[in-house]
């Protein structure tokens, strides 16, 4: 049954909330289609965030455009309302609803969610409630729509098995292609629902919970996970793209009117990381590298500027400072678009892949401060995290900085690492002191007025897929020891210290490693009114603290527990492609603070060219690995 339009309603309360254009769509590049056309397939790609943190992420600029390509598919993004927009909604019974057509996402084939973070999950239940769309899977119907859920969270999907008809694990550029397909055909038959549901689990990196069941041991620890019924797979394998220079990118993107989180072009210029941070779960999850071309990538930053109007472009990977040509391809956009003021950054830095010429570059437009993440405060610490940088590394970067007239350094840091010590802690603050010694090295008429250094550190959480997934988490007492601990230790006025609410990084935990009982536990929260808890003014703990004890569950137990190697752990029956003798092997080379080498040096056997037979992961020249490519060129020789 269709549902009405609510775009007059909507409209009537728009004066009453604080930011209006958010909820109103028709910005530059969105798409509109028939929305009377009955032979459309109407997906919502949905964000459990608000609009300025959506209209931020690539993958949903990229999903956007992909789908809305398709003639007979009409992709329309959903965000979380902010409290005041919801209040009203409510009130006037109007529910959650496609930004594009203000049509209610009920009405809607499908509604995806984007999965980048634990603690949006509340949101998920938040938008199902305010679309009127029954919370758990079991209680949907032929006329609801299929609730799928992806991106790196969905590597444990667990926790939210309850509420997700479907999961989809890895890159989604050729899969959701493949499950449209799929639906066409079923939608045109008339069968069940659970028709549908098997038939998607039979498309590698769909992943359906309710064809799978989970038994457990007195201990509480998993015993066994397997299908329902023998054509239904065990493993559900990672789906990844190949060639990213011929795959789906789009050529125009939606131009938000409002500020955005990250207000920018962003472009990506490779996926994967060479590097082995064991800490790092995205380093794992989107192995192995795949590099794009300085052509592709020229042009299509020149499409995307022409079709867009931004003013700064964000080079985009993991790591972006390791791409093999990533001098001269900045400094060929900078000299390109220097005169319409358009500048070039990077998102992430290393230390050791940082050139002050590069950062010149960048920053003749706009120039502000650098931020560097050394991870650690020490050189054994930094070796058990396999970060592979050292102290005179991040000296050898900041001193050429204060002498072009740098003067603001930001440097991240965790705290909680396995096996740290109080020295570590205190090698934090005194690696800042002797940046701050670098800038004072400095003849006055080189530098700038004044320096400001400021350490960030963030509690470290123990992620599925990384060599640190058996870890226990440290008690949010014992980070606020560290943090306390840290504080009194840093005198220079010359030195800020920011650090994270380390309660809300004990929450993330349990459900980075949680399972399917977790469900409850996320049902009784939202029922409590919990929403937006990654926002500091909104998450409440004794709502949290009463779900857990409501439903029974102890979420240290989840947390703060170290696993044994031969426990089954939640996201087992999940092949990314690193295997977990690999990671086995990291994990004790940790506790050596042994260093493995990163791709570009040398195999480590983490089991990719296992996963894609063919693909080689380095090459001799370390100038230019990697991939089929560069395999098939060494096999010719």
């Amino acid at each position: 049954m269709k549902l009405k339009n609510y775009k007059k309603e909507i409209n009537s309360i728009l004066s009453r909330v604080k930011k209006p254009i958010t909820y109103t769509g028709n910005e530059i590049n969105a798409v509109h289609k028939d929305s009377t056309d009955s032979s459309l397939i109407r997906f919502g790609f949905a964000f459990p965030d608000t609009y300025e943190v959506g209209m931020s992420h690539l993958g949903m600029k990229i999903l956007y455009g992909l789908l809305n390509e398709m003639e007979d598919v009409w992709c329309e993004r959903v965000f979380a309302p902010w409290t005041d927009m919801e209040d009203l909604m409510t009130e006037n019974g109007i529910p959650l609803y496609g930004l594009e057509s203000m049509d209610p996402v009920k009405n809607f084939d499908f509604l995806g969610f984007s999965l980048q973070y634990e603690m949006s999950y509340t949101n998920i239940l938040n938008m199902l409630e305010l679309a009127h769309i029954p919370l758990l899977s079991a209680e949907r119907d032929q006329d609801d729509p299929f609730i799928i859920a992806g991106g790196p969270c969905a590597v444990n999907p667990e926790p939210l098995t309850d509420f997700i008809d479907i999961f989809f694990i890895g890159e989604a550029e050729e899969a959701l292609p493949e499950l449209l397909d799929v639906y066409r055909e079923w939608k045109a038959s008339g069968r069940s629902r659970e028709t549908f549901l098997h038939q998607v689990s039979q498309i590698p990196g769909f992943y359906v919970p309710s064809l799978y069941t989970v038994s457990y041991n007195e201990d509480k620890t998993i015993r066994e996970f397997r299908p329902v019924a023998p054509d239904v797979p065990s493993t559900v394998r990672r789906r990844l793209v190949e060639d990213l220079d011929s795959t789906y990118y789009p050529d125009k993107m939606v131009v938000p009117y409002a500020e955005t989180v990250h207000d920018r072009l962003s472009y990506e210029i490779f996926r994967g990381c060479p590097r082995g941070c064991r800490f790092c779960q995205a380093g794992q999850i989107y192995r192995p590298v795949r590099i794009k071309s300085e052509e592709t990538i020229k042009n299509g930053i020149d499409c995307l500027l022409g079709n867009t109007g931004f003013e700064e472009i964000s080079l985009s990977s993991l790591s972006s400072g390791d791409y093999p040509k990533i001098e001269p391809l900045i400094t060929d956009l900078t000299e390109k678009y220097e005169e319409d003021r358009i500048s070039v950054n990077l998102p992430s830095l290393r230390i050791d892949s940082v050139s002050i010429d590069m950062l010149e570059q960048m920053q003749k437009v706009h120039k502000g401060g650098i931020t560097l993440a050394p991870e650690a405060g020490t050189q054994r610490m930094r070796d058990v995290i396999n970060k592979g940088v050292s102290e005179q590394d991040l000296i050898d970067t900041v001193t050429p900085a204060f002498e072009k007239g740098w003067g603001r350094i930001k440097l991240y840091f965790m705290i909680g690492l396995p096996t740290e010590t109080q020295e570590d802690i205190s090698g934090i603050a005194q690696l800042g002191e002797k940046v701050v010694d670098a800038y004072f090295s400095v003849p006055k008429e080189q530098r700038d007025r004044s320096v400001q250094v400021t350490l960030s550190t963030s509690c470290f959480v123990p992620k599925p897929f990384t060599a640190f997934q058996w870890f226990g988490q440290n008690s949010p007492e014992q980070f606020r020891e560290k943090q306390t601990q840290l504080k009194d230790e840093i005198r220079n006025r010359k030195i800020r210290y920011n650090w994270h609410d380390s309660t809300l990084s004990f929450l993330e935990a349990v459900f980075a490693r949680g399972d399917r009982r977790l469900g409850p536990v996320l049902l009784k929260a939202h029922e409590l009114g919990c929403r937006f808890d990654s926002w500091d003014d909104c998450l409440n703990l004794d709502n949290w603290r009463r779900a857990f004890d409501e439903t029974g569950v102890d979420p240290e137990w989840y947390a703060l527990r170290e696993r044994s190697f031969d426990e089954v752990l939640p996201w087992d029956f999940i092949d990314v492609g690193v295997s977990k003798d690999f990671l086995i092997m990291e994990y004790l080379k940790s506790q050596k603070a042994s260093v493995s080498r990163n791709c570009i040096d040398g195999c480590e056997n983490c089991g990719i060219m296992e996963f894609m037979p063919g693909w080689k992961c380095h090459a001799a020249d370390k100038a230019y690995p990697i991939g089929a490519a560069a395999g098939k060129e060494q096999a010719d020789d």
